[in-house]
Order: C-alpha cells, then sequence, then structure tokens
C-alpha cells in the first residue's frame, strides 16, 4: 500500500468543507523570542468535537458501501476519536458503538454519548478497549474503525496540513502531536507535497514514545508500557500505515517531559486563553522544552481540547511549580507570641501569596524554644523565589528550602 497522495488529501478536503470548521492560526508572541521569529498555533482545540479526529473520522465512514454502514461502525478511544466518531456517524446514518477504557474521563465519555453513539466501558487501559471493540466488530459485523492506520483516515487528518499552507504560505516548521502517527502522517503527506522545504517534526510524550524506537529498528515497535498525563497521545506502537508515512515524510520526532507538557497547557490557558489538553498542547511543549531547535515561521498544531476539568485543576498546579511559581519551605523561629504573624507578614511585603501554612512545635530538626513553620507560597517566578527566600534569611529566620 502505497503513501496517501495529497491529491487525495484535496478530495478529503472538499469532502469535509460543509462539515469541520478551518480552525483559526493564533500568532503566538510570547514563544517567539526563543526561536527566533514568528510563532503560530493552529488550534484545532476549537475543531467540532474539540480536536482534529472528526476529520478523519468522517473521511472513513463517508468511504463505507450503503452495506457497510447499514452493519454500524465500531471503535475504541480513550475520548477524541471517539467523539469524532460518534458525530461522523450521526451525520451520515449510521450507528456507531463505543468502547472507552473504565476510568475514561466523565466529560468526555457524556459528550460521545452526547453525539449519539452507544459507549462500553471496557479494560483498565486502552489496549483492552480495542481488543473488546475487535471483538465486537467479529461476532456482529459492524466496522471497526482504527482511530489512525487507515489511509482515509490520514487523509481526513491531513486537510489540518493544506489549511496550514494557505493560512501561513511562509511557514518553515511545522510540529505535531503524535501518538499513532495519523495526524503527523497526513499533514506530512500534505506539507511536502506542496512544500518539500518545509520541516515536519512529530512531538511525543517521553512516557509513551513509541515512534524513535521503532523508527531506530525499522519496524513499528511495542512499548512496555506508557506513563503520561497525555493520553491522548499515549499509543503503545505505530501501525503498518502510519510508520510508512512517518518514515519516509516526517523529518524527525522529539520528545518532551511531563514538566513541560504541563507548562504548555498552562501558557495556552494563560496567554492564549485557549483551553488545551495535555496531548493537544505537545507541540506547545516542544517549543518550551526545545528552544531554538525549530526554523521560523513555526506552526504548533493544538490538536485538542478536551480535558477534564479535575485534571486541569493538577496539571495547572503542576505547570505553575515547573514554572517556578510556586515555593516550599520550612522556617525555623523563635517561638514566642508574634512569631507566625511576624513571618506571614514579612512574606506579604515580599509579594508572595501564602497558599498554606503549616506550624509545628515538634520536629527532630528544632532546638528548645524554636518552632517550625511550613509555608506553601504563589510567586511571580524563579527569580521571585530566589529574593524571597533570601530576605527572609535576612530577616532573621532559619530557612529550609
Amino acid at each position: 500500500m502505497g503513501l496517501v497522495s495529497v491529491d487525495t488529501i484535496r478530495e478529503a478536503r472538499e469532502l469535509l468543507a460543509a462539515v469541520v470548521r478551518e480552525t483559526p492560526m493564533e500568532h503566538a508572541r510570547d514563544l517567539e523570542s526563543a526561536h527566533g521569529g514568528p510563532v503560530h498555533l493552529k488550534c484545532e482545540n476549537l475543531q467540532r468535537t474539540g480536536s482534529f479526529k472528526i476529520r478523519g473520522a468522517y473521511t472513513r465512514i463517508h468511504g463505507f458501501s450503503e452495506a457497510e454502514r447499514g452493519r454500524g461502525v465500531v471503535a475504541a478511544s480513550a475520548g477524541n476519536h471517539a467523539q469524532g466518531v460518534a458525530l461522523a456517524a450521526s451525520l451520515l446514518g449510521t450507528k456507531a458503538t463505543v468502547f472507552m477504557p473504565e476510568r475514561a474521563p466523565l466529560p468526555k465519555l457524556a459528550a460521545t454519548r452526547g453525539y449519539g453513539a452507544e459507549v462500553h466501558l471496557h479494560g483498565e487501559v486502552l489496549e483492552e478497549s480495542l481488543a473488546e471493540a475487535t471483538a465486537f466488530a467479529e461476532r456482529t459485523g459492524a466496522v471497526f474503525l482504527h482511530p489512525f492506520d487507515h489511509p482515509d483516515i490520514i487523509a481526513g487528518q491531513g486537510t489540518v496540513g493544506l489549511e496550514i499552507l494557505d493560512q501561513l504560505p511562509e511557514v518553515a516548521t511545522v510540529l505535531v502531536a503524535t501518538g499513532g502517527g495519523g495526524l503527523v502522517g497526513g499533514v506530512a503527506s500534505a506539507v511536502k507535497a506542496v512544500r518539500p522545504d518545509v520541516h515536519v517534526v512529530g512531538v511525543q510524550a517521553e512516557g509513551a514514545a513509541a515512534f524513535p524506537l521503532s523508527l531506530s529498528r525499522g519496524e513499528p515497535v511495542r512499548l512496555e508500557r506508557t506513563q503520561t498525563m497525555a493520553d491522548g497521545i499515549a499509543v503503545g506502537a505505530p501501525g503498518p500505515v502510519t510508520f510508512a508515512h512517518v518514515r519516509d515524510l516526517v523529518d524527525d520526532v522529539v520528545t518532551v517531559n511531563e514538566e513541560s507538557l504541563s507548562r504548555a497547557v498552562l501558557q495556552c490557558l494563560e496567554r492564549r486563553k485557549l483551553v488545551v489538553e495535555p496531548a493537544g498542547a505537545a507541540a506547545v511543549a516542544a517549543l518550551l522544552e526545545h528552544e531554538g531547535a525549530f526554523a521560523p515561521p513555526v506552526v504548533a498544531v493544538l490538536s485538542g481540547g478536551n480535558v477534564d476539568p479535575l485534571l486541569l485543576l493538577q496539571i495547572i498546579q503542576h505547570g505553575m511549580t515547573a514554572a517556578g511559581r510556586y515555593l516550599s519551605l520550612r522556617l525555623c523561629v523563635p517561638d514566642r507570641p508574634g512569631s507566625l504573624a511576624g513571618v506571614l507578614s514579612r512574606v506579604s511585603e515580599l509579594g508572595a501569596n501564602v497558599l498554606d501554612v503549616e506550624h509545628s512545635r515538634i520536629s527532630g530538626r528544632l532546638a528548645m524554644g524554636e518552632v517550625e513553620i511550613a509555608l506553601k507560597l504563589e510567586t511571580r517566578g524563579p527569580e521571585h523565589c530566589e529574593t524571597v527566600a533570601a530576605q527572609l534569611q535576612r530577616a532573621g529566620f532559619t530557612v529550609m528550602l
């Protein structure tokens, strides 16, 4: 099977014209200084169903025969593919059954049902849901819809690449979040056919980076385990179709750590006012972690925005810690009336915000007549953290970070 052609992607774009949104391109000036030129964000988090997945799902189901549509479709997903399949099936008049892990985020579960799919929770991880979806297809005759490893899926996702070329013709580098490889393979197929000089880079989470190992061995390799907050790109192995596209068309695959992912989510929220899930922010994480590595103008694809509010709260806290905006320290002070008030007064003068305080007289580190005060503070960044700690020390408090 050959690679998906740009003509096929153009046909998919015509098909999708009345179905998907041409998502906006946001200029990210705050990210430019580290890369020496313009940086833009392609906002697929604002796409219908909250991610790019509707593009591939609709293209794939539209290609079914009438008999296949009559049998219905079945898919497995942690959330974004599920929603794309559910909406596409509804628009095309076929029944969708979706298997999701038992711990799938409730908002994604509710949205998938809201788009009309019948949802079954099965297994602890996505691989178990995939196995059950495959078994369901064999039992019932429903057509299994793979989340990434099919030419029609790749063609649909590749329409993102055509939009990028239209919106920013001078683009030099495109960064794409990468799980199974359907999106980056499609974008590379579109972009390289028109502008072979553009550098296309896949971005994977360190804890779910199947492509670097697979590319080094020359064939898809399955990871023993995946562990990352970016569940949307936590794929254990590429498929043979997507592997061929990444091997032949993608210039590089880089990885990002969990701190960079959380910082990227926080930066999108604070500076761009965009809600982006960790997987969707992987391309921005690459900009933060690999400063100066990408030739501008750069386009970073924000691939999805479907994030559980409770997880978002944790990510924001993690991102603020990673950005040096939280400071935890312990102080030894004399055990006398007014000591705690004195500490808190000095912290306030230094411009830090107290999030939590603990006062203890029981510690092996304390001498007679001393008390330990543990503080968690919100600060303005790493330099402010250093200033606060130094000034508290200068004020006569014994500071232990």
